[in-house]
């Protein structure tokens, strides 16, 4: 045999040894830093932490998430506008912001539905007048069904401060004392304007919030919330309903890390009596907060108090490693101090909603992740749109995302009828 023959074939020999140690070594990488899809960078999410609690599930990616009024419903849809776009999921969007809300969600909001097309849609987010029959008509049958709640008490400060322009019955009270001294002074029932003052949960699950408060009335509300949601989440407990969120999703840690969005720089604390009075001001709501409490913490039961505290502890380790990697600063900041105008939350109103500030001196595909992080409903939902339908004009001929986002062409297509 010629010497170039033998060296050849060492050669080849030593190539197919490289060859497979570099596979070895990728099978290795995908083990430590499983990917869904190429955009997630395991430079930002890291190895996920080992749990000792062994699941085997396939994650849901049929999802109904109903976002109601002030109880950090910006922050859930965040992480669902995050999760569909990295697993290439198709939404189900509104034309403008709102399913034409507050009148009652159709199905020929959704753009893009066809009744005969048989479009197929993954994910449900934005917000909307809940109405079950046409939700059906566009989800598939083996969507999951979940939805957050709070306080009404603090559902209401909070709503009074938001929408203080838009209600008639917040416009005409001096001030939110005056409002909770006789909220029946300033409110006049069936006035759309005033779906945000009173039962404001109730009115976005589809319910009449002006009817009487009787036991059984609250009790078949009740009963359709449960037959219909597979979760009802707290927002006074955020981190325990992201865990509880996680585990029915069967999705990682990864999935349901947030940081706050859409919050107000200042809040009116509300002493004891305040909230008595919203609590039965808003008693359908309150009677609903209630029960669904309770239901939440057996779940946690269920679920396991030390497993619970266990995932909580984290889930909190994550966003702030996270935060450290991402954010200048240790803390939201006034929509002014943000410069990039595709993470600048849209300020309505006298009140100051706070964002994040992305630090500059990232690699790109980490800067990439960290800001979809932060991004707002507005500016995402836009970003989904154009994704989606790549053809189609922006209504308002801006593009938010390039120097657009003026209050008033975005006031043009958020309604607040």
């Amino acid at each position: 045999m010629r010497l170039s023959q033998v060296c050849r074939i060492k050669f080849l020999g030593y190539g197919l040894i490289v060859l497979m140690t570099i596979g070895f070594a990728l099978q290795i990488l995908e083990i430590y830093f499983p990917m869904r899809s190429p955009r997630i960078s395991p430079l930002l999410l890291g190895t996920e932490d080992p749990s000792p609690y062994y699941r085997t599930c396939q994650p849901k990616q049929h999802i109904m998430f109903l976002k109601t009024h002030k109880t950090a419903g910006s922050t859930v849809l965040n992480l669902l506008h995050r999760y569909g776009e990295h697993n290439g999921l198709f939404f189900a969007l509104p034309y403008k912001y709102q399913f034409n809300y507050p009148i009652s969600f159709q199905s020929h909001d959704v753009k893009g539905y066809n009744p005969s097309s048989k479009q197929h849609y993954d994910i449900m987010c934005h917000h909307m007048r809940f109405n079950y029959k046409e939700v059906r008509k566009v989800m598939p049958p083996d969507t999951f069904y979940f939805t957050i709640i709070r306080d009404p008490a603090l559902v209401a400060e909070s709503s009074f401060s938001y929408y203080r322009n838009f209600s008639s019955a917040f416009k005409k009270a001096p001030n939110l004392t005056a409002f909770i001294s006789h909220p029946s002074r300033y409110y006049e029932p069936g006035d759309m304007s005033n779906n945000h003052a009173r039962n404001l949960i109730w009115f976005d699950l589809g319910f009449d919030s002006d009817a009487p408060f009787t036991e059984t009335y609250a009790k078949s509300g009740i009963r359709a919330v449960e037959n219909i949601f597979n979760l009802v989440l707290l927002a006074e407990y955020f981190d325990e309903s992201m865990i509880l969120l996680k585990e029915e999703l069967c999705w990682d840690l990864n999935d349901v890390v947030t940081f706050k969005l859409n919050s107000r720089e200042t809040s009116k604390t509300l002493d004891r009596e305040d909230i008595k009075k919203l609590r039965e001001w808003n008693k359908l709501d309150w009677n609903l907060y209630s029960y669904f409490n309770r239901t939440f913490w057996d779940k946690v039961e269920h679920f396991g108090r030390a497993r619970m505290d266990y995932e909580v502890k984290k889930l909190k380790e994550k966003r702030q490693e996270l935060a450290k990697l991402c954010l200048e600063g240790s803390g939201p900041v006034v929509a002014d101090q943000i410069k990039e105008e595709a993470i600048k939350p849209f300020q309505l109103g006298k009140e100051k909603i706070l964002g994040w500030a992305v630090r500059k001196d990232l690699p790109r595909e980490v800067r990439t992740r960290c800001i979809q992080m932060v991004t707002p409903e507005l500016q995402y939902k836009d970003l989904l749109d154009a994704h989606q339908f790549p053809t189609a004009m922006d209504i308002s001929g801006t593009d938010l995302l390039d120097g657009g986002n003026s209050s008033s062409s975005v006031l043009e297509r958020f309604s607040f009828r």
